[in-house]
This record gives structure tokens, C-alpha cells and sequence, in this order.
């Protein structure tokens, strides 16, 4: 009889375990009000899902000519971002049901996101998430590259003391399904956006939840992962 081999879980944050880009488009918005650019909609914020917040504003900056610097946008668009994320940030329920339903397992778990640590350790603690999730959380920012990258889940694999190729990626977004491939990772792709399941970069996802997380469930992650 074969042995099982080890499983590690590493969970994007963002439009994975909770629906935070509503909070990451207000304060966007307000970001870019502040610095000229008053109409920037919706449309627009999620071609940016799934791409790291330095990524995103280094892109935004250079479309509409800002003269803030990088680091100047980063530092304001965090707080902007936090007063709404500490007030009001909602947790998937099924993706709940499944990180207690691993913690019970004693199934070793990591974040790995491109949001700032600030970000998300305010998120873990403010839906007590971290209670289960905060041990080993891995920034973005502190990798050399983001999304699509495969830095971010390489960093969280090795604080797990785990191999790329034991480590299973939830994520929402094709940029994060594209990591997690690269990294060697099986993954599992909720799609956050709709229609954003037709993008190439899913298909390499080991199974698919085209509906997002109105099709997820905990008990069909937990059947699929053997558990």
C-alpha cells in the first residue's frame, strides 16, 4: 500500500477566502479621485484582480500620468484600504467551513497574497481567520516578484517546510492559478470575476470551479483532497 503523501494548503487572501475587492475598489477609487483621475470604474479595477497592489498601482500610475511616487500611492492606498477592511470584511462561508474543517485535520496551511502584511494580518484578524491562518503569511511585497510570478508560493511552501509539489493553491484569479503552476503546485480555481473562467490560465487549475464561489463547497475541496 503507498503512503499518502504530505499535504500543505496555501490560500490566496483577496477574492479567495474573502470578498475584500470591494473594499480594494473604494479605496482605489478614492486613491485616484485624490490624484486626478475621478472616474475610475469598476471594469477597470478588475483587470487588476488577482496582480499585486504595487503592480497594479505602478501600472495605474503610469496610465494617468501621476506624480506620486510608487511608495507615496502604496502607503495612502493601504490606509484608505484598512478603514473599510477593519470595519467590514466577509469571509466566504464555505471557504470558513474549509479551513477549520483542515485546521481539524492538522493539515498545514499558509496565505500567500499580494496584498501588503498590514493588509493581511488587519483581514486575518479582523474575521478571526487568524486563529487558523497565522502562522505562515507571505507578502508580495516581500518576494522579488508577484504574481504570476511563482515567488509568493515558493516563499510560503519553504516557511512550511514543504515541497512545491505536496502544496495545493486555492485561488481566484488566472494570475494566481499562473503561480501556482509555475510553482509546480496543483491548484484549485474559484474564479472571482465572472467570465474570467474562459481565461486560459485556469485550464492549467486541477479542478475548476467555473461558478466561483457560488459553486464552491467545502465538502467537494475536502472529497477532491482526499480528505
Amino acid at each position: 500500500m503507498s503512503t499518502p503523501r504530505p499535504l500543505s494548503v496555501i490560500f490566496d487572501l483577496d477574492g479567495t477566502l474573502v470578498d475584500s475587492e470591494p473594499n480594494y475598489y473604494a479605496a482605489e477609487r478614492r486613491l485616484l479621485a485624490r490624484h486626478g483621475v475621478p472616474d475610475f470604474g469598476w471594469e477597470e479595477h478588475a483587470r487588476f484582480i488577482g496582480i499585486g497592489t504595487r503592480e497594479t498601482l505602478e501600472a495605474l500610475r503610469g496610465r494617468y500620468g501621476i506624480a506620486a511616487g510608487v511608495d507615496e500611492l502604496l502607503a495612502e492606498n493601504n490606509r484608505l484600504y484598512l478603514e473599510s477592511a477593519r470595519a467590514s470584511t466577509e469571509v466566504f462561508p464555505e471557504m470558513r467551513k474549509l479551513v477549520e474543517r483542515l485546521h481539524a485535520g492538522d493539515v498545514a496551511m499558509a496565505v500567500a497574497s499580494g496584498s501588503s502584511r498590514e493588509a493581511i494580518e488587519a483581514v486575518l484578524a479582523g474575521t478571526g481567520l487568524d486563529a487558523y491562518l497565522g502562522r505562515v503569511v507571505v507578502s508580495a511585497e516581500e518576494v522579488a516578484r508577484g504574481k504570476p510570478a511563482p515567488d509568493v508560493f515558493l516563499a510560503a511552501a519553504a516557511a512550511l517546510a514543504a515541497e512545491p509539489g505536496h502544496c495545493v493553491v486555492f485561488e481566484d484569479a488566472a494570475p494566481g492559478v499562473a503561480a501556482a503552476f509555475a510553482a509546480g503546485m496543483r491548484c484549485v480555481a474559484i474564479p472571482y470575476v465572472r467570465g474570467s473562467e474562459n481565461d486560459p490560465a485556469f485550464g492549467t487549475a486541477e479542478l475548476l470551479f467555473p461558478g466561483g464561489q457560488v459553486e464552491f463547497t467545502a465538502d467537494g475541496a475536502c472529497a477532491w483532497l482526499g480528505l
